[in-house]
Order: C-alpha cells, then sequence, then structure tokens
C-alpha cells in the first residue's frame, strides 16, 4: 500500500465526506449559514472579516468602495438573523460574497478577465476569482502610518475607521493571509498605539513595535501559504500526517482520539481560510480554539495564559505556545514495534491504525526531531514491513530496523552540526558564498538575483537555527528549509528550472529537503556564451559600502558559475584569491578603473 494510504485511519479515511456532512448537517440546524455566522462572530468582528474578504478579492478598490459591499452584506445578515426563511438567506457564504462581487458594475473597466469568473458556477467560480489575487502588488502601496502628532487623536477620535483602514491594507496586500491572522496583526496595533500614546516619543515606540507587527506578518503569511501549497499540491492526506506528527510533538499526553479530532479540525478550517472563504475560516478557527481551551487538562499545561485572551488573540498564541512536557512513564517504542512477534498481523490487520498509531507514538517521544524527518521514519517503516512481512522470517528481516533508523537520523543530524560548525567558524558572508555555490550548480537556469534571494534565505536560517539548543536546530532549519522549498517548487509550476528539480518537487513532500541536498551540478545544462561585460568592474567595487560589495561579489560568483558550472572548490578559492589581490592592489590607485582594466 503507497504512502499516501498511511493516515486513512477510520477519523481520516472520508475526510472530504465527512466535510461535505458537517456542512449538510450545519446547514440543517441553521437556515441561515449568514445568519449562523453572524450570530458567532457579532457585528464588529463579521464586518471587520467581510472587509477583509472584499479587500483581498478585489485589490484595486477603494476602501469606500469595498464600504458599500460590506454594508450591502451586513444589512443581508442582520435580515437573516431577524428571518432566516428569507429566500436570500439560505445561499452559502461562498455564494453570496461572490454575487455581491459579480455585481460590481465597474468590474470588468477595473480587473479586465477576472469579470469572465462571474459567468462560472460555483466552485469553479471561487478558482477563478483565487487565481486572479496578486501578492504583495505594486498598485498597493505598503501601510502608511499616520504622522505621530496626530496618530493618538485620530486612533481615539474615531478606532473603528482607523483601524479598518489598517486592516483594509494589510488585506489587499496579503491577498492569502487568513483573516484571524490580520485580526490579529491589527490587535497587535492598537496595543502598541495604547501603549505608545502614553510614551513622550510616539513615534520612535511605533517604529519598534512597528518591526515586531511586520516579522510576525511575514511569518504568518509564508506558512499560511506553505499549508495552502502543501494541500494543494499533495492532498489532503499528507498535510493530516504533516499535523498529526506537529500535534502529536506539541501534546504530547493527550490521546490519539483527540489529536486526531483537532488534526481533522484544523484540515477544514485550513481549505477554508486557502479558498478565501474567511469569514467561515475565523468562525470555525475559533471554535476550534476554544474546544482546546476548553480541554486543556487534556491538551496541554502551556496553554492558559492563551485561553484568557480575547478571540482574536487567542489562536495565534496557541499555535506559537511551546510543547508540553512529555509524560515520564513512556515505554520503549522498540518493544512495541519491532520486537513484538505480532507485529505483522496487527500491520495487515489494521494498516492504516497500526501505522497512525506508530506515527502518533514516535512524534510525541521525539520533540527534537523535525515533522519531515519523522514522516520519513513512518515511510521507512511502513516500507521495511510490506517487505519483511512477505518473508518467512519478518522478525529476522526488520531485526535492524533500529540501527537503519539512528543511522538515518545521525545522517540528518550530521548535515545540519555541519552546516551550523562551518556558519559558525567562517560568518555568515562565506557561508553566504557557500550556499549560492552549491545551489547555482544545482539549478544554473535560474535568475542571478533569485539564486542570491534563496542564499539569503537559506543564510537566515542558518543563522536562526544555529544559535538554537541542540535540540531545537533540526526542526528549526529542515521547518524553515522546506517553507524556502515550497516557494521555490511554486515557481518551478510556472516557470520550469530543471528536471532534477522537478522530480525534487514533485515525488514526495518527506524528501523534498534531502532530494535537495543530494543534487548535483545539472548535466543537461548549457552555459551562455562569455559575455565580457557580466565581469567589468568599476571604481564602486572600492567605494561602495562593505554590505553592497558584498552583495556584488555574490553575484559575481554566481554568474561566473552559470558560465562554468563544473568549477571546482580549488578553482574558486583561487580565483577569490586573486579577485582580492586585485582589489587591494587597484583600490590604492588614483585610476581604479584603468588598474581594474588592466587586472
Amino acid at each position: 500500500m503507497k504512502w499516501v494510504t498511511l493516515i486513512s485511519f477510520i477519523f481520516l479515511l472520508n475526510s472530504a465526506r465527512s466535510r461535505n456532512l458537517q456542512r449538510v448537517a450545519r446547514e440543517a440546524e441553521y437556515k441561515s449559514e449568514i445568519a449562523h455566522r453572524y450570530n458567532d462572530l457579532k457585528e464588529e468582528t463579521f464586518k471587520a472579516v467581510t472587509l477583509i474578504t472584499f479587500a483581498q478579492y478585489l485589490q484595486k478598490c477603494s476602501y469606500d468602495g469595498l464600504s458599500k459591499l460590506v454594508k450591502d452584506v451586513v444589512d443581508l445578515a442582520q435580515k437573516c438573523v431577524a428571518n432566516e426563511d428569507a429566500p436570500e438567506c439560505t445561499k452559502s457564504l461562498p455564494s453570496i460574497f461572490l454575487d455581491e462581487i459579480c455585481q460590481v458594475e465597474s468590474l470588468r473597466d477595473s480587473y479586465g478577465a477576472m469579470a469572465d469568473c462571474c459567468a462560472k458556477a460555483d466552485p469553479e467560480r471561487n478558482e477563478c476569482f483565487l487565481s486572479f489575487k496578486v501578492p504583495q502588488p505594486d498598485f498597493v502601496q505598503p501601510y502608511q502610518r499616520p504622522a505621530a502628532d496626530v496618530i493618538c487623536q485620530e486612533y481615539q477620535d474615531n478606532r473603528v475607521s482607523f483601524l479598518g483602514h489598517f486592516i483594509y491594507t494589510v488585506a489587499r496586500r496579503n491577498p492569502f493571509l487568513y483573516a484571524p491572522s490580520i485580526l490579529g496583526l491589527a490587535s497587535d496595533y492598537e496595543h502598541a498605539l495604547q501603549k505608545c500614546c502614553k510614551e513622550s516619543d510616539v513615534g520612535a515606540c511605533l517604529d519598534e513595535k512597528a518591526v515586531a507587527i511586520k516579522e510576525k506578518a511575514k511569518k504568518a503569511s509564508l506558512k499560511q501559504q506553505y499549508f495552502c501549497g502543501i494541500i494543494k499540491k499533495f492532498g489532503d492526506r499528507i498535510f493530516q500526517a504533516n499535523l498529526i506528527t506537529r500535534m502529536s510533538q506539541k501534546y504530547p499526553k493527550a490521546p490519539v482520539s483527540e489529536i486526531i479530532k483537532l488534526v481533522r479540525g484544523s484540515l477544514d478550517v485550513t481549505k477554508e481560510c486557502c479558498s478565501g472563504d474567511m469569514v467561515e475560516c475565523m468562525d470555525d478557527r475559533a471554535e476550534l480554539m476554544s474546544y482546546v481551551c476548553s480541554k486543556q487538562d487534556v491538551f496541554s499545561s502551556k496553554i492558559k495564559d492563551c485561553c484568557e485572551k480575547s478571540v482574536v488573540e487567542r489562536s495565534q498564541c496557541i499555535i506559537d505556545a511551546e510543547f508540553d512536557d512529555k509524560p515520564e512513564d513512556l515505554p520503549s517504542l522498540v518493544e512495541r514495534y519491532i520486537q513484538n512477534q505480532d507485529v505483522c498481523k496487527e500491520f495487515e490487520a489494521d494498516h492504516d491504525g497500526f501505522l497512525t498509531e506508530f506515527l502518533y507514538e514516535y512524534s510525541r517521544r521525539h520533540t527534537e526531531l523535525s515533522t519531515q524527518l519523522i514522516l520519513r521514519i513512518a515511510k521507512g517503516y511502513e516500507a521495511l514491513l510490506e517487505k519483511c512481512c512477505k518473508t518467512d522470517n519478518p522478525a529476522e528481516c526488520y531485526g535492524n530496523a533500529e540501527d537503519d533508523l539512528n543511522k538515518h537520523i545521525r545522517e540528518t543530524q550530521d548535515v545540519v552540526k555541519t552546516n551550523c560548525e562551518f556558519l559558525n567558524t567562517h560568518g555568515e558572508a562565506d557561508f553566504l558564498k557557500a550556499i549560492v555555490t552549491r545551489y547555482t550548480k544545482k539549478m544554473p537556469q535560474v535568475s542571478t538575483d533569485t539564486l542570491y534571494e534563496i542564499g539569503k534565505k537559506l543564510t537566515a536560517v542558518g543563522t536562526k537555527c544555529c544559535g538554537l539548543p541542540e535540540d531545537r536546530r533540526l526542526p528549526c532549519s529542515e521547518g524553515y528549509l522546506s517553507l524556502v522549498i515550497q516557494d521555490l517548487c511554486r515557481r518551478q509550476e510556472t516557470t520550469p528550472i530543471n528536471d532534477n528539480v522537478s522530480r525534487c518537487c514533485n515525488d514526495s513532500y518527506a524528501y523534498r529537503r534531502p532530494c535537495f541536498t543530494a543534487l548535483g551540478v545539472d548535466t543537461k545544462y548549457v552555459p551562455p556564451p562569455f559575455d565580457p561585460q557580466v565581469f567589468d568592474f568599476d571604481e564602486t567595487l572600492c567605494s561602495a559600502p562593505r554590505a553592497e560589495q558584498e552583495v556584488k561579489q555574490a553575484k559575481l560568483l554566481i554568474n561566473l558559475i552559470k558560465r562554468k558550472p563544473q568549477i571546482t572548490e580549488e578553482q574558486i578559492k583561487a580565483i577569490g584569491d586573486n579577485f582580492t589581490s586585485m582589489t587591494d592592489k587597484c583600490c590604492k590607485q588614483s585610476d581604479i578603473e584603468t588598474c581594474l582594466g588592466e587586472e
């Protein structure tokens, strides 16, 4: 049986069907979905999430223009609360929002071909609209904070409108960012204002707070696009396998039945958020977090403070909370999954249930490992049992499983250890050069700027993760590397790079990182002809600030490898030494450019 069936445990077997059944049951319980959601979220939150939804679909629309659409939907919600039997109250929420968008008179003038989406039936209509969303569009400027001398008064005089404009700008610049995250950022901004407006230097205080808020927004956006991408690329089961691993690590005292409930609920919420259904995303995520908070004794001792926060702040707090302490009396897994004489009998009787239990039990014992590594371990264990349980002596066949397992773990840990040692010994600049050297050889077809960007991202991962305690380095590094790889694979879909990259992106979610690490030189690559202008230097090589010089040198290295992909480390070092000698000599001359030209 294939790996993709690993997590079809009884609770997960028909997740899509179960979601549809839940929706049907919910619609039977609540005659009007919009009335139900309005009652759940209350007016202010419902309005805010409605604004987010429209701003993410209609990114060019003004705040005042969207306010009219928001009013239409809120008026309908209030009408349906008063009379759920009204004909227009039985429509699904996505249909209500898209119908409202399709009634915008200037839709074709402003958005061109996007207007053609209106001719499609749901859910294809929504998929069509989603395809026109533009992340960080040039036509939307970042949020412009009012001047320090007026900002506090503006906030105090009209809080709702003030925060509304913030939410509007963040939503239209980040069309895939989940509504709960956007409202969480608005809450952080409001807390910053409340604190900073009491300070003597309001601007300086807000500048400091803004850095943390922007970083939080960037991190949330990356992770959410990552999860949506995994569901789209690999399907529900791989997403659920990933979540079972993560949640078993985070909540090691919770029974597997509770972990499965949480995973199933998280899948439903994530799919709502990924499809742009932000009202249901907001409401169902709040409901899921309320469930976790109602069972703190079951899930975690680390979320008490989170559960005391407002609905808007609670969910991100719980997601960011540290892992709960492991139970002290967990027995060894060797006895249960290797030495047990009935392993094959249990595996064959309930293949999926047995493997799901293994994934849960292994994850809750190993918080020091990454989710991707644990999924590779589970995949390897499954393949081993499928082979060994067909032999005359299964126990002898899988008797060395623990040694093989530990070998793979050590190999993965050694990759992290080697990279961290290099970074700590040589510093960020040399680490960046080493990274761009590796990745230019793997994918020389990628543009110089993009390869440099990848190098910067991977260097940032190294800086962040290598500074952590030993037991957190592996999950940190492989977790963040997975985000970088996912972004690279997303680009690969629209602009193919090469066959090797395509194979790593498509074959296996769990093996993506090892696949990229193992990639060598692309032997099918034909280098471009030599262009002297690429290696033409001017006096800025000497006069530019140090940071700018390092960027130039890294890009020079990339362009060199693009033209000589078989170049060795020794040759790169020799060229680097000659380059340093050249700059040392010429930067002391009065006619720098003539010297550089001669050299």
